[in-house]
């Protein structure tokens, strides 16, 4: 319906497109060639920086543990009382990487995104100043991994994450981190258990990673060796002869996720491995794990449960948690969910989707009376990568969920839709828009949203296919109306950069409006190339 539209050059769509795509690319532009060609020894002030510290500890820290905050913490003190000299180049790149993961969510509209794509790119100008054998470190590491987040988060360039992890597991593994260190008397406890929780982490974000790329995990239950990190807040850690607590650490969230690792493990291997059976029985025998071990979580973590103590998890932490278990659900049964694939037999991976898909949602962008925390807000919205990206997927998913109901109905009036779902098609046309605002370019979320909207509505009124078709060429025309203003202010707060020539949006169109393959169910990100600017093509 859409396509004779559309792929006539001169239509107020077609060029509405072209210059949203042409706004992108300037944005992009004026950013790249703003980055500085050698490190700056100004940090931001001690007030802001403290801010940004709290926050990275909130948000990243309490799920995957990567630093030793005491020793972290001395160090950005004596940072300060030397006023920024520092012979450690080692930490100087940790910490304008911590900074630039706080600045995500420090504000509703990212507005130190250029200040922290600034520290990204003088951290990586200072870890290459490492020589190979001292890569090889314990602090290196970290810097990697505070890397990673960093790129995925403010979407600064830099190979696959996926790519990247199979260089970290493999590096990590080099240094013997998937042994257990329990036993290997030259290491002091901190450092016992800053190995452990090392591995630990590698072994969460690289499962993430295949789960969001498609990609083989690279790693077996049998790799390693190298025990659970111990429940222990970093301040034991120092002390001779700790006794882990029984109670809640700061360590609690990342030792319940473990519990529940070979579970997740076996759910990306049967999505994403070539040998896979890929049966629903095998499906169902998978869902089954992962609820189990979903509900010991959810125990342990709720007040009353394991949690002892007069220290509980944080409602975000709660929050991410929960987050990240139901991407695994929802990607479990997503193959499963479709038109066609609606018969009793696929009723629980119906149902899985949507609920999953709704609870992920609403996570994302509570409603008011649901309240929320404000800083999971803002990485869902100012963030790029893994929270934006399964967001957008569940608001589609549940789109394509009241599609279907409506195309399968065969009744004379058509049936009522769920308030619930039907609220969640104009809340994400306005969190695209928030997304925009914070500093993303890419405006195919909203448009992609406004159509499945559009046509929705269409089928809800019964609209032939000559009305429906004006329908949608109107919510492809008003994505220029909504978005090219915010892209227009964003272009106008960077220096001015010329564009030498204007973008081809063709290939993109034909992408989104040919291949099926752009909106695979399957177990990979199917709407990566909505967020990632690299991945396949240009962005609008």
């Amino acid at each position: 319906m859409l396509e004779p539209h559309l792929s006539q050059e001169t239509s107020k769509a077609w060029i509405g497109m072209e210059k949203c795509k042409t706004l992108a690319r300037c944005i992009k532009v004026r950013r790249a060639q703003s980055l500085p060609s050698h490190p700056s020894p100004n940090l931001p002030p001690r007030e802001l920086a403290d801010q940004l510290v709290d926050a990275y500890l909130r948000t990243t820290e309490s799920v995957y543990r990567i630093i030793h905050v005491p020793t972290f913490r001395r160090q950005y003190n004596a940072l300060w009382l030397s006023d920024h000299q520092t012979a450690d180049v080692g930490f100087a790149a940790q910490l304008r990487l911590v900074l630039a993961i706080g600045a995500v969510t420090y504000d509703d509209t990212f507005s130190l995104r250029s200040s922290a794509l600034q520290w990204v790119h003088e951290a990586q100008l200072l870890m290459v100043q490492f020589k190979f054998k001292s890569a090889l470190t314990i602090q290196a590491l970290q810097n990697n991994l505070l890397l990673l987040f960093a790129q995925e988060r403010l979407n600064a360039g830099g190979e696959s994450a996926w790519v990247s992890l199979g260089t970290l597991v493999r590096k990590s593994m080099y240094m013997g981190l998937h042994r257990d260190p329990g036993n290997l008397r030259q290491h002091t406890f901190l450092m016992v258990e800053m190995r452990r929780r090392l591995w630990n982490t590698i072994l969460e974000v690289n499962l993430q990673a295949s789960l969001s790329s498609g990609g083989s995990p690279l790693v077996t239950l049998g790799d390693f060796d190298a025990a659970p990190p111990g429940n222990f807040d970093d301040e034991q850690l120092e002390a001779t002869d700790p006794v882990a607590s029984a109670g809640f650490t700061k360590t609690s969230i990342a030792i319940a996720l473990r519990r529940t690792f070979p579970q997740r493990l076996a759910v990306v291997k049967f999505l994403n491995d070539l040998g896979s059976p890929r049966t629903y029985d095998e499906t169902l025998r998978l869902d089954a794990e992962l609820r189990d071990v979903y509900r010991e979580l959810i125990h342990t973590l709720r007040p009353g449960g394991h949690s002892t103590g007069p220290q509980r998890p944080s409602q975000l932490e709660i929050q991410l948690v929960d987050f990240l278990m139901h991407r695994y659900l929802l990607s479990l049964h997503t193959p499963y969910f479709g038109s066609g694939l609606h018969g009793a037999e696929f009723a629980l991976s119906k149902k899985t989707v949507a609920e999953s898909s709704l609870r992920l949602w609403l996570a994302a962008c509570p409603s008011p009376l649901m309240g929320g925390v404000e800083e999971f807000r803002r990485l869902v919205t100012c963030s790029a990568g893994f929270y934006p990206t399964v967001s957008l997927h569940a608001a589609f998913l549940i789109a394509v969920e009241l599609r279907t109901q409506l195309q399968e109905d065969t009744s004379l009036f058509p049936m009522p839709l769920r308030p619930d779902l039907l609220a969640v098609l104009e809340e994400a046309k306005a969190w695209c828009l928030r997304v925009l605002e914070a500093g993303e370019t890419n405006v195919k979320g909203y448009l992609l949203i406004s159509v499945m909207a559009a046509q929705i509505k269409g089928l809800v009124n019964g609209l032939q296919k000559d009305d429906m078709a004006d329908l949608l060429i109107q919510a492809v025309e008003n994505v220029d109306v909504q978005c090219s203003p915010i892209l227009e202010r964003l272009a106008a707060a960077l220096p001015e950069q010329r564009v030498d020539e204007p973008p081809d949006i063709r290939e993109d169109w034909e992408l989104m409006t040919g291949s099926q393959a752009a909106f695979n169910m399957g177990a990979s990100e199917p709407l990566d190339w909505l967020f990632n600017d690299d991945l396949n093509f240009e962005m609008c």
